[in-house]
């Protein structure tokens, strides 16, 4: 279902206006290690120096949402995951227009225990109308969307982690939220139905059959 909402599509027919989709996930755990010594930036002949030891200053939960279609963002940090963080995630999103008129907002959403299983989809459709809630199978968050963004946080800030304090931690990622923002585009995402119907196909076939696969 969220490859066809990818696509404009639900239950055999197009989005109309109004309807939106959200992607939405929690990055876990993010720690502020502070080095024992500076970090070296690359120079001639040189490449990024870290040091190995460092000091714990706590960790954050990072939350965020994408709008899939439109390319908006949405991050809150929170002292660590759960139903009542998620849920001012959601509370984030949904005040906001065109949401808060809109006619459907789709979430698309894993199994993680903070939006897990049939209690979540009464909890969060029952505080908000207009949301529909749609889970991913399980071990299936890399058809999450938001997970691209993660991975370009990763990599963009968090690598490598060199933090004085949480303070910092949060600053540096809500600046590049910001930023990203600022340039922001949908995602070239391909990944559809039919392709993941052709890898289920051929991982059943590799089951059945696995000296001829």
């Amino acid at each position: 279902m969220a490859l066809d909402l990818y696509q404009r599509r639900f239950q055999g027919r197009r989005l109309e206006p109004g309807q939106f989709v959200i992607s939405a996930d929690e990055k876990t755990s993010i720690q502020a290690r502070c080095r024992c010594h500076p970090t070296l930036p690359p120079g001639v002949a040189r490449m990024m120096r870290v040091e190995h030891e460092y000091q714990r200053g706590g960790a954050l939960a990072y939350l965020a949402a994408w709008d899939v279609h439109q390319a908006r963002l949405f991050g809150r940090l929170e002292p660590s995951t759960g139903i009542q963080p998620f849920g001012r995630l959601v509370a984030q999103v949904m005040t906001v227009e065109p949401y808060a008129s809109a006619t459907r907002v789709f979430w698309i959403m894993d199994n993680g225990s903070s939006h897990r299983g049939q209690a979540s989809v009464d909890r969060l459709q029952g505080a908000w109308p207009n949301l529909t809630l749609v889970h991913l199978p399980v071990h299936a968050s890399w058809l999450n969307q938001i997970e691209i963004y993660f991975s370009v946080v990763q990599r963009k800030v968090l690598t490598p982690n060199d933090f004085l304090d949480l303070a910092e931690v949060e600053q540096r990622l809500l600046g590049f939220q910001r930023r990203y923002q600022q340039a922001a585009v949908p995602f070239d995402w391909r990944f559809t139905r039919a392709d993941l119907e052709q890898l289920l196909r051929r991982l059943d076939d590799h089951e059945q059959f696995p000296t001829a696969a």
